[in-house]
């Protein structure tokens, strides 16, 4: 299952997510958007990135920051991605 990762170029916070992704072991699931060149993703995650997203074949799982390694571990699990 393929994780979105929405973020832009200079995020601190953004980094901090990918890391806590790396530390859960699932970085190769990870497809990183940069929303800076899309107007329509810029507009919806503009001011809310990082976003994580998992697309779902009815539904789409989205996890905002701010999360930490626990609450990033039980959104994974929810998605079922151990």
């Amino acid at each position: 299952m393929l994780i979105t990762l929405y973020s832009t170029q200079g995020c601190h916070l953004c980094e901090q997510a990918y890391s806590l992704l790396i530390d859960a072991g699932v970085q190769e699931h990870v497809q990183v958007v940069d929303i800076a060149f899309d107007d329509v993703l810029f507009s919806r995650y503009g001011v809310t990135i990082p976003v994580l997203s998992i697309q779902h074949p009815d539904s789409i799982s989205e996890l905002g920051w701010p999360f930490d390694a626990a609450e990033l571990a039980v959104w994974l699990n929810n998605n079922g991605i151990n």
